[in-house]
């Protein structure tokens, strides 16, 4: 295979989209692209509380892949927006087996990045035998270790100048539970105070996930509506560790070990230490594992986005 690095696919459509009636008061916005027929593909995307875009069709070869993205519990396109009733990893895990029985897949490739990886490996360990295939990037296991590196110590040594704009809004008596601090004003009436806590809650987050500053991948984060939603639901997942029990994805990845699949992990990943990518290799060797140099966390880097591309590609028979 040529050394060139490879990129996103051309710009499509959707051939169908819809609202599926998950339940629970939800609609969740859905959307199929590529070809109908051709191998089935779901994407899972970031956040908790993110949502997909137009440039996320691109990662799978139009002409092999019938893809389908769709906007989790409350954020993007899904409705009520922002609304964290009966919304937890285990409801978007079984919307995940909705979608795939209302597109008539037996079984399917699983791709998701960032929170999206948490979200494929909780699918993927409870649901093995719905998995052809399953690339992951960006590792994000969720344990009490890799919130407190990102939320109260550890990514705040790397950006002083972001981590001073990120403890702004909570009083200094609140900043030894920033996860805590920030739930009372997301989950508050005060609307003003909302806003304020979920731009820079939101914008700490989009300002540290590249290597290097890239206003078009952090510029969404500061939407007021896009951060209010995005905030809240991931606050919400972290706050209670996604209703997983501690370490259970890396503790259950023997559960993958007959689904092939791809690991891709930026060495210098802020959100996402590398530690916990390296775990989930040693749990599952039938992986393949790429640890890439010079590469922070977003999916858009270009040694991640090369790895991706070919995986999907291999995984479609070119």
């Amino acid at each position: 295979m040529s050394d060139e690095l490879r990129g996103l696919y051309p710009e499509i459509e959707p051939f169908d989209s819809g609202m599926l009636d998950v339940g629970d008061g939800h609609q969740v916005y859905w959307e199929r692209s590529g070809t109908k027929g051709g191998k089935p593909a779901v994407f899972l995307h970031g956040g908790p509380g993110g949502a997909t875009s137009p440039k996320h069709r691109r990662l799978f070869d139009p002409k092999l892949y019938d893809i389908m993205l769709f906007d989790q519990r409350g954020c993007g396109r899904s409705v009520p927006n922002a609304s964290l009733d009966a919304n937890t990893t285990w409801h978007l895990v079984a919307d995940i087996e909705r979608l795939r029985e209302m597109a008539g897949h037996d079984k399917w490739l699983v791709f998701g990045g960032s929170w999206g990886s948490t979200l494929a490996l909780a699918y993927a360990e409870r649901h093995p035998e719905r998995v052809s295939e399953l690339v992951v990037r960006g590792i994000y296991t969720l344990t009490r270790a890799e919130l407190e590196w990102y939320y109260q110590f550890g990514v705040s040594e790397m950006f002083p100048d972001k981590w001073e704009r990120f403890v702004a809004p909570i009083p200094e008596a609140e900043r030894g539970d920033m996860m805590g601090a920030y739930r009372k004003r997301l989950v508050g009436d005060d609307r003003k105070a909302k806003v304020e806590a979920a731009l820079a809650w939101s914008l700490w987050e989009g300002e540290t996930i590249t290597l290097l500053p890239d206003p078009d991948t952090s510029g969404k984060f500061g939407e007021d509506d896009f951060a209010v939603a995005f905030a809240r639901i991931e606050n919400h997942y972290f706050v209670h560790a996604g209703w997983m029990d501690e370490g259970q994805l890396i503790r259950d990845a023997h559960k993958l070990h007959d689904i092939p699949g791809v690991i891709v992990h930026g060495r210098y990943d802020m959100p996402c230490p590398a530690k916990y990518a390296w775990a989930l290799h040693k749990a599952w060797p039938q992986a393949e594992f790429h640890l890439i140099e010079g590469a922070g966390h977003a999916y858009s880097e270009p040694g991640i986005l090369n790895q991706l591309v070919r995986a999907t590609d291999r995984f479609a028979g070119k």
